[in-house]
C-alpha cells in the first residue's frame, strides 16, 4: 500500500511540476510566432455581420506586403498591398484598379507580429483543455483604457507546437474569427503581377 501511495504521490507531484499557467502558454506561443516572423503568415478570417451573414477571406502577409482573397457582392476579388499602394482585382471583369492606400490602413498587422502581446491588458484563463489544444479565455482588464479593445477574446493554442489554432472575438456586434493559420509566404504570392492575368485591364487611379 505504501508503495502504491508513493507512486500516486509521484504522479501528482509530477503533474503539478509540468502544469503551466495560461500566461506561460501564451508566452510560449509568442516565442513560437517570433521564430517564424520572417516566413510570413497565412490565415482565414471569417467576419460575421448580423443580417448580412459571414464573409470569409484568405490572407497572406510577408513584411509590409499583403494579399487577400475573398468574395464581395458575389464577385471574386483579390487585393494586394505593399503598405502604400493597393491593387484590387475583380475576376469577373478581369480588371485591376490601382489606388493609393489610406493612411490609417498603411501599417501591416497581418504578419506574425500581430500576435505579439495580444493578451496585454487582459486577464487570461484556461477555459477548456483537450489532448491537443488549450482554449484560453482573455477578458479585458479593468486597467485597460483602450476603448477599441474587445471585451473578450478566445484564443486556441496547439499543445506540443504552441502555435495558434484560432482567435475569436466580437466587436460592435461583429464576430471575427481567425483560423486555419500556417507559416510560409513567398514574395510572388503577395505581389501583383500582370503577366499572371492575360488580357487584364489596368485602371490606375493614383
Amino acid at each position: 500500500m505504501k508503495k502504491l501511495i508513493g507512486i500516486i504521490s509521484f504522479i501528482v507531484l509530477a503533474s503539478v511540476a509540468i502544469a503551466q499557467t495560461p500566461q506561460e502558454i501564451v508566452s510560449r506561443m509568442d516565442e513560437e510566432m517570433s521564430k517564424h516572423e520572417k516566413e510570413g503568415l497565412v490565415m482565414t478570417v471569417d467576419t460575421k455581420i448580423p443580417v448580412m451573414g459571414t464573409m470569409s477571406a484568405r490572407t497572406y502577409s510577408l513584411g509590409s506586403k499583403t494579399r487577400m482573397e475573398t468574395t464581395m457582392l458575389g464577385q471574386d476579388v483579390i487585393i494586394w498591398s505593399d503598405g502604400k499602394t493597393e491593387w484590387t482585382y475583380t475576376r469577373k471583369n478581369n480588371e485591376v484598379k490601382i489606388t493609393n492606400q489610406k493612411e490609417e490602413s498603411s501599417e501591416s498587422d497581418g504578419d506574425a507580429e500581430m500576435f505579439d502581446g495580444i493578451t496585454d491588458g487582459y486577464d487570461v484563463y484556461i477555459d477548456k483543455e483537450t489532448a491537443k489544444e488549450w482554449t484560453i479565455l482573455c477578458k479585458k482588464s479593468k486597467s485597460n483604457s483602450d476603448n477599441d479593445a474587445p471585451k473578450k477574446m478566445e484564443l486556441v493554442i496547439a499543445k506540443g507546437t504552441y502555435k495558434p489554432v484560432s482567435l475569436k472575438t466580437k466587436m460592435s456586434g461583429i464576430t471575427i474569427t481567425m483560423h486555419n493559420i500556417s507559416f510560409g509566404v513567398t514574395e510572388r504570392q503577395v505581389t501583383f503581377n500582370p503577366q499572371d492575368y492575360p488580357g487584364i485591364t489596368i485602371v490606375d487611379k493614383r
